[in-house]
């Protein structure tokens, strides 16, 4: 087996050693051959990283003797107990265990004898997890931040990101890997063509009001610019480059703040994903189908969006309620003269 030299693996004695197969898995196999994003790829080479320092740092093992046998039902129990008890929440002790999990499914792939190892660990079940109500964006709280920015040169450029990324409901990152070439303003139906988590493609059309203001930003600051240049840009000692995530974040709370100062309710945190999530909550919320819903947000499936994104209003859940009557016959009533009257004998006024 190899192990990294330079970009090279080198050879390891024992392909039994838990870690001997980490390299191709993570550059390799998740991307290259299960077609994975390098995001996710990112997010197991983080999650053995830390089961990595849990062995040695906590345990006092070594990863040149750990074996996949010694990766047992209890090892990974006890690996989890250790996560939550230092502050991780359910959900990314989850997402730790299942990036282990994927991995022992390769490595059992690779070579059969760990296939019981593999089958073990799967048979592990999630830690429950309490699903907080995650909050969205009031009426009032959106139309106020998307009208925060001033006339300036900077707020033009800012209101086009608040706009886009609330009309669009497109993640951050997908906005920020915006080109010109992406953007179909001239189309009798405006759109842009965005490339999405996993590489999955769609195009997202644009309301009137969004083409109009994405159009007034594509004026003032792309007049002159390569069809290849990021819709969003900032210029570092004469550089253009895209935007970064953390610069949106802080043009967003920024706005927030001043929002919140003039009194409007607010979210204690605003972030990127809740203009995404107000934005699917409002489509719902109007009796757009969750199909339609689910297809804007560029999810594989519904269900997806009905767990995180697209939650029932009040108003929904009694119409549903009151759609189909109930077979109660009306009360009767036990007096039959009038109020008034029943009120008086009763001593009232």
């Amino acid at each position: 087996m190899t192990l990294p030299m330079k970009n090279k693996p080198e050879k390891i004695r024992s392909g039994q050693l838990f870690f001997s197969q980490t390299w191709n898995f993570l550059n390799v196999y998740l991307v290259k051959q299960a077609g994975r994003s390098q995001a996710t790829a990112e997010s197991y080479r983080d999650s053995l990283t830390i089961f990595k320092n849990y062995l040695v740092g906590e345990l006092g093992k070594s990863i040149s003797t750990f074996q996949f046998s010694d990766c047992t039902k209890e090892c990974i129990y006890n690996f989890r107990e250790y996560l939550l008890a230092n502050g991780s929440q359910p959900s990314t002790v989850n997402v730790r265990v299942a990036a282990i999990r994927a991995y022992l499914n390769y490595a059992s792939d690779m070579d059969i004898s760990i296939q019981s190892v593999a089958l073990a660990v799967s048979q592990i079940s999630p830690c429950k997890t309490i699903k907080k109500e995650k909050p969205v964006l009031s009426e009032d709280a959106l139309a106020a931040i998307l009208s925060a920015p001033p006339d300036t040169k900077f707020g033009v450029r800012d209101r086009a990101i608040l706009i886009l990324l609330y009309d669009t409901a497109v993640r951050v990152s997908e906005l920020l890997n915006i080109r010109l070439c992406d953007v179909a303003m001239e189309s009798k139906y405006p759109n842009i063509f965005i490339t999405g988590k996993g590489n999955k493609e769609r195009t997202i059309q644009l309301t009137a009001k969004a083409a109009g203001h994405l159009k007034e930003y594509m004026r003032v600051y792309h007049s002159n610019s390569s069809k290849e240049a990021y819709l969003f840009s900032t210029t570092i000692k004469g550089v253009a480059d895209r935007m970064s995530v953390g610069n949106v974040q802080r043009i967003i709370k920024k706005y927030a703040a001043l929002v919140s100062e003039a009194g409007i309710s607010i979210p204690d945190s605003v972030h990127c994903h809740m203009f995404r999530r107000t934005r699917a909550t409002n489509l719902y919320q109007d009796g757009i189908a969750i199909e339609l819903v689910s297809t804007v947000l560029g999810h594989a499936r519904t269900d997806t969006t009905k767990n995180y994104y697209a939650k029932q209003s009040v108003e929904q859940l009694r119409g549903a309620m009151e759609s189909v009557p109930t077979p109660i016959p009306d009360e009767a009533a036990m007096w039959e003269g009038s109020e008034d009257e029943m009120a008086r004998i009763c001593g009232l006024r």
